[in-house]
């Protein structure tokens, strides 16, 4: 089974490799971008859960007044 898909994703990669510069643009734009852009989105949302189970922020009312 993973021969097969070494095979494909080696069928993929040369195809790539060897398209014209503006295709490999194109794809890039359209793929690699928005996954990029979501996975920076995911990981700031983690990021600021942590922060803000980790260190209330000043914003929070659950710390002693002044």
């Amino acid at each position: 089974m993973f021969n097969g898909l070494a095979d494909w994703w080696d069928g993929v990669e040369l195809w790539l490799a060897q398209a014209w510069f503006p295709v490999q643009f194109v794809l890039v734009m359209v793929v690699v971008v928005p996954l990029c852009l979501a996975a920076a989105w995911v990981l700031d949302k983690l990021v600021g859960l942590f922060a803000h189970r980790l260190a209330p922020g000043r914003d929070d009312d659950s710390g002693p007044s002044a």
